[in-house]
């Protein structure tokens, strides 16, 4: 077997001298190399702001969306959407492991999800055999590459493949949100009525305590009845988070003019930095999650209102990540008859 980087770098086509990820280009022939995993993939977790992009550019005709995404990997090599950038996130078969990586707990024929970025994943694929709209999953016939550098997780034995899938796909938003939020917190949840969402919730309930206070923002009747029969928040606020003074009277409204300690966004639209910041108290902390946020429209923004808050870039990993989220839905039995619901 021919040796290859821990990152990946012997995939890169184009740009040289760049990593997988914000690579234009990568390789994603099949043959690997000693320190890759050759995947048979199942499913595909296409990320939410990338999915809804996609299905507003095809205007969700199920035949578009497939060629579009077979467009963007046979251009790229992955799945790395050129509008929102991001990617999302599978599950497989493990067909084959590289002799530098045998030392590994990993055996042909495991069942895991990858959890770093089909942005940076060589992927191929062969056929896309469903594509369910509604939740953002894509069954297809296809392969792809976990590099040296790439984590993973087993897929759990007392939840279903499709169950585990979805929770693992937006992993790092609970279990940041569980690092964040400290007790006595006022939390602000915006996106609340999504995958992310409900399960940030349910964290924040957990790391505020009951002498905190966590705001669920949503846009839609039908999420925030969700949220409420849930019993996910203490407050429930209605209304569009692309809106950034519309978002800063609400808050202001139900904290006496407080704002909020924490912040985390998981909306997946653009132009909801504004409003995650003037929601935010002074030396506050917002967490972006969502794939949509814009950096420049952040900082800048924050800088414009001179508002003094620590803004911290959506990591989707962060330690026990994995663990944390698939905890989420067997500490809360509600919820996870709801994912079930939804998502299975």
């Amino acid at each position: 077997m021919k040796k290859g980087c821990k990152y990946g770098t012997h995939r890169v086509i184009e740009p040289t001298k760049t990593l997988p990820q914000p690579a234009w280009k990568i390789d994603n022939t099949m043959e690997i190399y000693d320190n890759e995993i050759l995947i048979d993939v199942k499913t595909l977790n296409i990320d939410s702001a990338s999915f809804t992009q996609i299905k507003q550019d095809t205007g969700e005709d199920v035949d578009k969306i497939k060629a579009r995404m077979l467009e963007i990997v046979n251009t790229r090599g992955k799945h790395h959407n050129p509008v929102t950038g991001s990617g999302g996130m599978l599950v497989g078969e493990v067909k084959a492991i590289g002799s530098a990586l045998k030392g590994r707990d990993l055996q042909i024929g495991d069942k895991i999800a990858t959890l770093v970025s089909l942005s940076l994943t060589p992927l191929k694929i062969y056929e896309i055999l469903e594509v369910k709209k509604d939740i953002d999953q894509v069954r297809v016939n296809a392969e792809a590459i976990l590099f040296e550098s790439g984590i993973y997780a087993k897929l759990p034995e007392d939840m279903s493949e499709s169950l585990a899938l979805a929770v693992l796909d937006v992993a790092g938003a609970p279990a940041q949100t569980a690092k964040l939020v400290k007790e006595g917190d006022t939390v602000l949840i915006i996106g609340a009525g999504g995958k992310s969402g409900l399960l940030c919730l349910h964290q924040a309930k957990k790391m505020a305590g009951p002498t905190g206070k966590v705001i669920a923002f949503e846009y839609s009747d039908e999420a925030c009845q969700r949220i409420n029969e849930l019993n996910l928040a203490d407050i429930i606020l209605q209304g569009d988070a692309t809106d950034a003074v519309e978002v800063l009277n609400k808050v202001k409204g139900v904290t006496d003019g407080e704002m909020v300690d924490v912040t985390i966004n998981n909306v997946n639209i653009p132009k909801t930095e504004m409003a995650s910041i003037l929601a935010t108290k002074e030396n506050g902390t917002i967490y972006f999650f969502s794939m949509a946020t814009s950096f420049t429209a952040a900082a800048l923004g924050a800088e414009g209102v001179g508002s003094d808050v620590t803004m911290i870039i959506g990591n989707g990993y962060t330690k026990n990540h994995a663990e944390i989220a698939l905890n989420t839905l067997r500490e809360n039995e509600s919820l996870r008859e709801l994912f079930t619901n939804l998502y299975v």
